[in-house]
């Protein structure tokens, strides 16, 4: 008979994070098949319909491995020019993030940069940047952008996560982050950035295809919750979804906000209230948890975890690579740096950068290993999922697969 599926991987152990009861969704003394870069059978391999040889055309043997799906960075700001080593050293020496923000450092210090950069130039500083996710383990990449601040450079940043995708052979999603700060030239005029965001550039990104979402920074030193409400209103009215950094360094109602308008995710929520948690639980709204960006800022209020859990709200947990406040280049770092600040458990910490960092990012089609589901996953050098978490650093994965290729 002529073999139905591409690959076959035999001797596997399946962290499949499907709700099957068993811790991780494991599934020991496994295969894993796929076919035109859809997964076709996860299961036990004494399970398989017929001889290994006569169901695939390459029959592997995993070695008692340990497979996962593929990892979902469902919040990253990868794409930008230069760094800002400099402000790390100021904060080391006691300055705050505000300090520096309001004295022209922080995102326009990277901005100024980033517009000057042409489109190759920036996609030869950020590629490799997408590499090391890659390599580590990340199959799915979400990319903001944020450091243009007019049309052109916000453009141009958006078209280069397109094209990382294509370059590595992984998925990028993108999110336009035209709020993200005023930008030098409307100084004092913040309300007619909003409506240049709103009138001129939103609808520009939407008419040409270059965003899958729309986010917005809601903070004191960035825009007001009424400001965010217009960009969300304007996003709505284009067909876009929306995502919101809420509530990371004062509580101004961001998670309900964001709740309020259907978003996919509100991402760091350190001083998110109780309401707020409700209210995302209602709206089936992730909670993305971004350790990295505590942990450079020194921050001290951590995110309301328990209530998370209790009220059954969905947790990711994403890199939040920038060059500002997470300067880390490993998905599995913050996963790590999720349970050591935040004590989620490992298991909390691999669910979040799978199955609910996709549902973060609207895929339905990956983040667990499951018959139909995209054929993305990693095979690892561990003996336990738990040490995805645990490790920090090191060369784990053995096999990166998305869509059924090797990475």
């Amino acid at each position: 008979m002529n073999p139905i599926w591409d690959h076959l991987l035999l001797d596997c152990r399946l962290a499949t994070m499907a709700e099957t009861g068993a811790a991780y969704g494991a599934i020991e003394h496994a295969a894993l098949g796929w076919r035109d870069g859809v997964i076709t059978f996860a299961g036990p391999q004494s399970g398989l319909p017929e001889k290994p040889q006569d169901l695939a055309t390459h029959v592997d043997s995993a070695g008692n491995a340990w497979i996962t799906p593929g990892l979902i960075d469902c919040h990253t700001h990868l794409v930008f020019a230069g760094n800002r080593a400099e402000e790390f050293e100021l904060r080391l020496n006691g300055a705050s993030y505000e300090e520096i923000a309001r004295r022209g450092g922080g995102i326009v210090s990277t901005v100024t940069k980033t517009r000057m950069a042409s489109e190759d130039e920036l996609l030869a500083q950020s590629l490799p940047r997408a590499h090391t996710l890659a390599r580590d383990g990340v199959t799915t990449l979400e990319i903001k952008s944020g450091y243009g601040l007019n049309l052109d450079a916000e453009a141009k940043m958006l078209r280069v996560a397109r094209r990382i995708g294509t370059e590595l052979g992984i998925t990028v999603r993108t999110t336009f982050l035209g709020a993200h700060a005023v930008p030098p030239e409307f100084a004092g005029r913040q309300a007619d950035y909003v409506d240049e965001v709103c009138v001129r550039m939103l609808p520009a990104i939407a008419r040409a295809g270059l965003a899958d979402a729309v986010d917005a920074f809601c903070e004191g030193i960035a825009f007001t919750p009424s400001e965010v409400r217009r960009v969300f209103e304007e996003a709505r009215a284009l067909g876009l979804r929306v995502k919101l950094h809420a509530d990371q360094l004062s509580d101004l109602g961001g998670a309900a906000l964001a709740a309020e308008f259907g978003a996919l995710s509100a991402d760091h929520l350190e001083y998110t209230n109780e309401a707020g948690v409700r209210a995302m639980a209602a709206a089936k709204t992730v909670a993305v948890m971004l350790p990295a960006a505590f942990y450079t800022l020194r921050e001290t209020q951590l995110p309301l975890i328990a209530s998370l859990r209790e009220h059954g709200v969905a947790m990711a947990v994403a890199s939040d690579v920038n060059p500002g406040t997470a300067p880390v280049l490993s998905l599995r770092h913050a996963m790590n740096m999720a349970c050591t600040l935040f004590r989620m458990t490992p298991e909390e910490a691999l669910r979040g950068a799978t199955v609910n960092a996709a549902r973060a990012l609207a895929l339905t089609d990956r983040g667990t290993l499951e018959p139909g589901k995209r054929a993305d996953f990693v095979v690892w050098e561990v003996d336990h999922p738990a040490e995805l978490a645990y490790w920090i650093g090191g060369d784990l994965a053995r096999r990166v697969v998305a869509g059924g290729h090797s990475v």
